[in-house]
């Protein structure tokens, strides 16, 4: 309903852009619904086919669901191997190429499966009420490991008197007595463990073989001879109270017999085992009091000793790591808006050998994307572009392919806004910055448009010339968007993302937002008499501190913001990391510190109308402080509104309808404040 009230809304608000553009074919809400994308490749053990979830967005269900299809590496044979009704996720085939495990879910339950290729059949091996995750083959093809939670039973105080059958009471009082009791998208979490198990791969019992009041949620790894399995976790006794420690242990499959391979302090987690079985790749990251740490890729032998930095001075986060061979590992890392496959020998020496991966987030232009290594150094990823969602690509020696084209029939067809980028410097103190410039289909070199300045969240996350369905519909009801990689952003190393220590948000990331609003007015894209100021999450508090520090904006739009730093880190599930290592320290011990980076300090200041939109099961960045800023805004008289999502947490766009929603009302509201409409009509 939010969806087409919003469209409703807009129609008559686009009368004059399009007009003015009759022949245009332009991005719309209902375009959203027929997007499709490329995750999870997985190449096949001979390196000669790869399997992939094929994501698209279901009109009727109001959901993104998801297919598994096969394609060769040459192009061809493209098929559908698991797409019907249902949602697939995880495949992952068996080390002989003959088989493929994944989980589908079916009436609250998840049901683990085994698809035999020679036959087309499907074997459920085994169905979970909490479902499963890290699903990895034993390299025997005889089990399959995999993590899930398992319920714990806490202390009880009280015992009540015994309940009539058939009697209606109350719900029994909800009691807690841990640091980490609720999550964001799962609210509260009832006390349970995540612990590795394995099981048959032609189904069986599943045999858990960790056990303790601790959280085996790592990748899985086994050892050749399948006799072991490393994974990672803070078995530590503190272990809710810290935030960045983790370390690497090996489970024997038979005995449940633990080792501990790594004691330093930080994480090292995602261990890989390498093909001979002598060495184990994993990832470490520092433990130091820092809002950014990057993330390098380390080698040691198989029995934890000589630990060895692969990556020093790479100085950016290193992921997903994979073995090409027993001699090179692959490894993401983000580099200036984009997302590279490097990789690295075990002598140290690096390359990168696939640029631009992307594309598996449609909504805002993050930086995103996956892949997988194969036989022969082959290797299959999601790409997309400025102007598509991820396809699927391969890589091998030297050579790049596109295997799919999943949206041509929708956006070929469709006039996009261009998206190009610049780089400015920052009106602080110079330094320069990324943007990215998004204009409306049909755009006259020489007119000026009205502008959007949408800011990504975080703060230390980043936006690249990516596909974005929000951005798009923003531009194709006739304004400039612009976005930034202001300081703080990830992707430019560790100065350059520290630069936000204890300033978030502040005057420091606004001079670099402004100066890129200046940029865009300078160059004569924009109109400065419109101009507006939007974003999510960390871009929602710098939307709502940059109109205390300005009047600049006609309108504002800030999404699932923080507005009090002191209330949200001790209602958020985030309190413990960000009190920890974005803050000098608690709330009561820095009093001033926390009400200076809060928007609320600035409340006093703002002219500027603001529409506040945030879900009412955000544990993230909770609506009390949304509602705290709606109504000093009201006590104020300041022409605001506030947007609640029902049943929907920190992620309000993740359903197709609510992402149509989210762009309706934030286009909306800023027709209403834009100069100049009612002459135009």
């Amino acid at each position: 309903m939010l969806r087409y009230l919003g469209s409703a809304i807009l129609a008559t608000s686009m009368t004059t852009f399009a007009s003015a553009n009759d022949q245009l074919s332009v991005f719309s809400a209902e375009d959203v619904f027929e997007l499709e994308w490329a995750d999870e490749p997985q190449v096949s053990p001979d390196g000669q086919q790869a399997i992939y979830v094929r994501r698209s967005n279901d009109i009727m269900l109001d959901r993104t669901v998801s297919h598994i299809w096969l394609i060769d590496l040459d192009g061809s044979d493209h098929q559908p191997l698991l797409a019907e009704l249902g949602s697939y996720r995880s495949p992952r085939w068996s080390p002989d190429g003959s088989r493929i495990a994944y989980m589908k879910s079916m009436s609250g339950r998840t049901g683990l499966y085994v698809n035999y290729l020679s036959s087309g059949r499907d074997a459920l091996i085994g169905t979970f009420e909490e479902a499963p995750a890290n699903l990895t083959w034993s390299p025997d093809g005889e089990m399959v490991a995999f993590t899930m939670a398992v319920k714990a039973e806490g202390e009880k105080l009280v015992s009540g008197p015994k309940k009539p059958e058939g009697a209606k009471w109350a719900d029994a009082p909800r009691v807690i007595d841990r640091a980490r009791y609720r999550t964001n998208g799962s609210g509260f979490v009832d006390l349970a463990y995540d612990h590795v198990f394995v099981m048959p791969a032609e189904g069986g019992t599943a045999r858990q073989l960790t056990t303790g009041d601790f959280n085996h949620r790592s990748s899985l790894s086994f050892t050749p001879d399948s006799e072991w399995i490393l994974f990672s976790a803070n078995r530590n006794e503190n272990w809710e109270l810290q935030s960045r420690e983790s370390d690497i242990f090996a489970v024997n499959v038979a005995s449940g017999e633990l080792s501990q391979l790594t004691d330093v302090p930080g994480l090292e987690t995602s261990p890989q085992v390498s093909p001979d079985g002598r060495l184990v790749a994993y990832l470490g990251t520092g433990n130091e009091r820092e809002p950014f740490l990057p993330t390098n890729v380390f080698l040691m032998q198989r029995n934890g000793s000589r630990p060895t930095n692969l990556t020093q001075g790479l100085d950016r986060r290193a992921g997903d790591i994979q073995w090409l061979s027993s001699r090179e590992i692959a490894y993401t890392f983000q580099n200036r808006g984009e997302n590279n496959i490097g990789v690295v020998t075990t002598a140290g020496d690096r390359r990168v050998a696939v640029e631009g991966l992307g594309g598996t987030v449609v909504g805002r232009p993050y930086v995103s994307g996956t892949y997988d290594a194969g036989a022969g150094g082959a290797l299959v990823y999601t790409k997309g572009s400025a102007h598509r969602p991820a396809d699927l690509f391969s890589y091998k020696s030297g050579r790049t392919r596109q295997l799919t084209q999943l949206n041509e029939d929708l956006l070929a067809h469709r006039d996009l806004g261009e998206v190009r980028r610049f780089t400015y410097n920052s009106s602080l103190d110079g330094l320069e910055v990324d943007g990215w410039m998004i204009t409306p289909p049909g755009y006259q070199q020489g007119e000026k448009y009205p502008l959007i300045l949408e800011i990504h969240g975080g703060p230390h996350a980043a936006y690249g010339p990516h596909f974005s369905a929000e951005l798009q519909r923003m531009a194709a009801a006739g304004y400039i968007v612009i976005y930034d990689n202001h300081r703080g952003s990830i992707g430019y190393g560790s100065e350059f993302a520290n630069l936000l220590k204890y300033k978030y948000s502040s005057p420091d990331d606004f001079a670099d937002h402004m100066s890129a609003v200046d940029w865009a007015i300078s160059n004569g894209f924009a109109d400065e008499k419109n101009l507006f100021i939007a974003g999510g999450s960390a871009g929602g508090i710098a939307t709502a501190y940059a109109i205390g520090l300005t009047d600049r904006f006609n309108a504002a739009m800030a999404a699932k913001p923080v507005i009090n730093w002191i209330s949200k880190v001790l209602t958020a599930d985030s309190y413990i990391g960000q009190i920890t290592n974005q803050f000098p320290g608690p709330p009561w011990e820095h009093l001033d510190h926390y009400w200076e980076r809060s928007p609320l300090s600035l409340v006093g200041n703002v002219e500027t109308p603001t529409m506040l939109i945030t879900g009412e099961r955000d544990y993230r960045t909770p609506i009390s402080e949304t509602e705290q800023f709606y109504q000093a805004l009201q006590l104020r008289g300041i022409p605001s509104m506030m947007v609640r999502v029902p049943d929907t947490n920190h992620g309000i766009a993740g359903r197709p309808s609510l992402l149509n929603a989210k762009t309706d009302y934030t286009l909306a509201w800023f027709e209403k404040y834009r100069v100049g409409q009612e002459e135009e009509d």
